[in-house]
């Protein structure tokens, strides 16, 4: 069965790594990788950053076994550090 739809090696990393996904990521996955538009709320430390990132990271290990992945800028990711920063403490 398929995890998520994400290769191989993405699905072998991240099960090293959690004991599963969390609630934001069985819910957001699906629809980040349909290529919906997805807003996703949840407590700091749910696995928000890792939901967005994780679909990211698989769509350019893909391109780049695929030979298709330019020797360019492909990915801004912008992420509100100080805000979580500041939820941390």
């Amino acid at each position: 069965m398929s995890f998520y739809g994400y290769h191989p090696i993405i699905e072998k990393w991240f099960r090293k790594r959690f004991q599963g996904p969390t609630e934001p990521q069985q819910q957001g996955w699906p629809c980040i990788n349909r290529g919906e538009h997805t807003l996703i709320s949840a407590p700091t430390g749910s696995g928000k950053t890792l939901t967005a990132f994780l679909s990211v990271i698989d769509r350019l290990v893909k391109r780049s076994l695929a030979g298709d992945l330019d020797d360019e800028t492909s990915v801004i990711y912008v992420s509100p550090l100080r805000a979580l920063s500041n939820d941390m403490h």
